[in-house]
């Protein structure tokens, strides 16, 4: 019995994700320990309301990295996505869903025009999303002011449709007495087409395969950039429906948001256990990267600390648990 338990205790410390899942369980008995309020089942569903906000971007950005690829456009892409909805509805008196559906296509445009400029200029990610980054927040900006005469979208509230789409992006679910928000479940639903994507088809395969070594699976047939430009436009789908809960939960966008998410999606990528060189990850890690994220965010809160030192715990996190995941990595390449 004991042999059994050791085994499959060995193997799930030889996952990617491994270091993440050992750093979530610490950050929860820490906030657990410290913060009374964090103890609740409200508390616990505010956590993971805002670990989905950031996790959902997480998963595509995480199977990008895993790709060999960054995207440090998704923040500002998901106000855009935003904007562009509730500006076409607006101004086209359109029914809301016309404004979803129109900055659904602009974001996979958009995120295939990223991958395209990769992989056919060669150009590091890392330099054409950074371009992307710019002039996406200078648009969100200049474009939203020249329209609607500040720097905030105008109320679509009373349009057709809005009452669907909201259901659709920013209801929520009673359970057990407590409110969860749908985009939870969505980030779940995400989250296991994700680990199914890379652990039972050929494009998950291939997905490693580009990352970890790409002259080689080119080599043996891959269709590497086809698979780098879907990852992309999967990080643009991603960024949109973040963006339509941001419009239909609080209605209005403010055009200045989004600036430096990106490196939080990728922060909770790299807790999950994705390796800044590719061709290793997993949306598991993924997951917990982002929980971590949320438990870290809340839990500053629910323990009345000054916020101001968020962003020094955020460092020190992604700090700690990369440091995790290279003792485990060590452990693991000890064990093989």
């Amino acid at each position: 019995m004991s042999a059994v338990f050791n085994a499959a205790w060995s193997k799930r410390l030889a996952t990617p994700e491994a270091g993440a899942l050992v750093g979530a369980v610490l950050v929860y008995a820490f906030f657990f320990a410290v913060a009374p309020p964090f103890r609740d089942l409200a508390a616990l569903s505010t956590v993971l309301y805002v670990s989905s906000i950031y996790g959902i971007p997480a998963l595509a950005v995480a199977l990008l990295m895993i790709g060999g690829e960054f995207d440090l456009s998704a923040g500002v892409a998901v106000v855009s996505s935003a904007l562009l909805a509730s500006m076409l509805s607006y101004e086209l008196t359109a029914n809301a869903w016309v404004g979803v559906g129109v900055s659904l296509a602009v974001a996979l445009a958009i995120g295939a025009a990223n991958g395209l400029a990769v992989v056919r200029t060669g150009i590091p990610s890392f330099l054409v999303t950074l371009g992307a980054f710019f002039m996406l927040a200078g648009l969100n900006l200049a474009v939203t002011r020249l329209v609607s005469g500040s720097v905030a979208s105008r109320s679509i509230a009373d349009m057709d449709g809005f009452g669907a789409a909201q259901a659709l992006f920013a209801s929520s679910i009673n359970v057990a007495g407590v409110d969860v928000r749908v985009t939870v479940i969505w980030w779940l639903l995400f989250a296991g087409l994700a680990t199914w994507v890379l652990r039972r088809t050929p494009l998950g395969n291939w997905i490693f395969a580009v990352g970890g070594a790409p002259a080689s699976a080119r080599a043996s047939g891959v269709p590497v950039r086809r698979v780098k430009v879907g990852l992309f436009m999967a990080v643009g789908f991603a960024a949109w429906f973040v963006g339509m809960h941001q419009l239909f939960a609080f209605d209005t966008v403010q055009s200045g948001e989004g600036v430096g998410k990106e490196f939080y999606y990728i922060i909770a990528a790299v807790v999950g256990g994705c390796l800044l060189t590719g061709g290793q990850g997993s949306a598991v890690g993924a997951v917990l990267g982002a929980f971590i994220f949320g438990m870290t965010t809340q839990g500053i809160i629910y323990a009345g600390w000054n916020p101001d030192w968020f962003k020094f715990f955020v460092g020190a996190l992604l700090v700690g648990v990369i440091l995790l995941n290279a003792s485990v990595r060590r452990w693991q390449a000890a064990r093989a």
